[in-house]
């Protein structure tokens, strides 16, 4: 495939999980009918977790609980591949924040977060588990897909771990919180993990009372394409083979680059690390 069409969509998480299938279903039938190759969908769109934290740890679901359940049954027979957040119930008290793509009706890839948010007065570990592997690349239509969560993309050795495993495309799904500067903190750590490492970002964010909204899809130089606002939007650019070759081809930072990024994780400081086996099993 010599390009890829995208999308990103926001929306206002709801405290009810039936609310929020109410709205990703016509999302995913949009993106469908649209002829949309990916569809990426806010972090943590199984319950709004903003607020009272402490909700995630009860709220969430497993993998084959009924929240993926119904979405992989909306995706059956579909090509568009969708990637979505929630909170993923575990056997510990506290559950992983995890990425799912879904494609055909099957769960086709995870990522389990693996930075929590412990920053700006919040703490995120308090209620979620931080996993310690660098994702796999999810293929779509012939482009190789990395996966990122919000606070990730402060960190630009995770997004380098991505281009080096040869990702043309990164998404980024966000439950980005409002505060000072922070719309100028996304677009800017946006940009610049796409001009880094030369590859497409796909940042969807939330919208809504806490969540700043402002999806992007930017291209391998870190120009926006396309920038969505505030409030709820889905946001759609063709992603070129062309123009990521051309890219890489006149800013080589890759094959210029002089030292690898370990990917030996540290332990969070006041916080464990959980392992989570490479090869996942659904």
């Amino acid at each position: 495939m010599t390009d890829l069409k995208v999308a990103a969509a926001q929306f206002a998480v709801s405290d009810d999980w039936h609310t929020n299938i109410d709205q990703i279903l016509p999302l995913i039938a949009r993106a469908e009918s649209d002829g949309i190759d990916l569809l990426v969908l806010p972090e943590g769109v199984l319950v709004r977790f903003m607020g009272e934290k402490e909700r995630i740890r009860y709220a969430s679901q497993p993998l084959d609980g009924p929240f993926i359940t119904e979405l992989r049954a909306a995706t059956h027979g579909l090509r568009v591949t969708v990637v979505l957040g929630i909170h993923e119930k575990t056997d510990a008290e506290r559950p992983f924040n995890t990425l799912v793509a879904l494609r055909g009706g099957e769960i086709v890839h995870l990522y389990r977060k693996t930075h929590l948010y412990d920053a700006f007065d919040a703490r995120e570990s308090d209620n979620i588990l931080a996993a310690d592997v660098v994702p796999e690349l999810l293929e779509v239509n012939g482009f190789q897909v990395g996966l990122m969560t919000c606070y990730d993309v402060r960190f630009p050795e995770l997004a380098r771990l991505l281009a080096v495993k040869g990702a043309d495309v990164i998404v980024l799904p966000a439950a980005w919180a409002k505060g000072p500067s922070k719309e100028f903190h996304w677009s800017t750590l946006v940009s610049a993990r796409a001009l880094d490492n030369t590859v497409y970002v796909v940042a969807s964010g939330e919208s809504g009372a806490t969540c700043i909204g402002r999806s992007m899809i930017v291209d391998p130089l870190g120009i926006p394409i396309v920038q969505a606002l505030a409030g709820p939007e889905m946001i759609t650019a063709t992603i070129s083979r062309s123009r990521l070759d051309a890219a890489r081809s006149s800013l080589p930072v890759l094959a210029n680059r002089r030292f690898d990024v370990d990917p030996t994780p540290r332990a969070l400081a006041g916080a464990s690390v959980s392992s989570v086996p490479s090869s996942v099993s659904l």
